[in-house]
């Protein structure tokens, strides 16, 4: 495997990478430049700084490169577009999580679960009057209390991409893929494969 090859797949490799922790920040409505230049090229800097949209811009750069590997012989056309679809699912994603942050709920929405747990909150004592005796107001509160938080979880919940500790954890994912992908393209040394009868002694690359 020639080197301009090992240096075409480690430059993918870290591109992928950023892909990942730029996607967390936009979500997060952060600057998605921030540390670019430890992933990308200058050129690739320059390339998606013009852009509104950065993680696009990333897959943009990824289905370019695609091209430029095919037409070099480095893929065959089965792995091309293989390719292509893991592009447009990850684009599909990124769609996806934009539209759950963006997605606003009605101000109606949120008065009608308000009105609609008091008037049960108030209700509720009533229904337990005869049975309860002494336990009914510890009782009363505990319920309460817990459709109260019940509903507070559900506006969290609400938006996922924020930094909540309840929140989805974009960082600690992107970092996760960042190190099983290094691990993948660190050791690039051949294996010597050991030749058997009639067979030619050669070697063979871990990706």
């Amino acid at each position: 495997m020639s080197v301009e090859v090992l240096n075409f797949i480690e430059r993918f490799t870290q591109r992928q990478i950023y892909w990942n922790f730029a996607l967390g920040r936009m979500l997060r409505k952060q600057d998605p430049l921030v540390q670019s230049a430890l992933y990308l090229s200058h050129a690739e800097e320059q390339f998606v700084s013009r852009k509104r949209h950065v993680t696009n811009a990333l897959l943009q750069l990824h289905g370019r490169d695609v091209k430029y590997a095919l037409d070099q012989g480095w893929l065959n056309d089965f792995q091309q577009v293989e390719l292509d679809k893991t592009l447009t699912r990850l684009c599909d994603s990124m769609g996806k999580c934009e539209r759950i942050k963006n997605t606003v709920f009605p101000t109606t929405y949120s008065l009608y679960i308000h009105f609609a747990l008091y008037l049960f909150i108030l209700l509720l004592p009533f229904g337990l009057t005869e049975h309860m005796g002494a336990i009914l107001i510890p009782l009363v509160i505990l319920i309460s209390a817990s459709f109260l938080f019940i509903e507070k979880m559900a506006i969290h919940l609400q938006d996922p991409f924020e930094s909540k500790p309840t929140d989805t954890p974009m960082t600690t994912i992107a970092r996760n893929i960042e190190r099983d992908l290094t691990e993948m393209i660190e050791e690039q040394e051949p294996i010597q494969v050991k030749a058997g009868a009639g067979e030619v002694e050669g070697a063979f690359y871990v990706l």
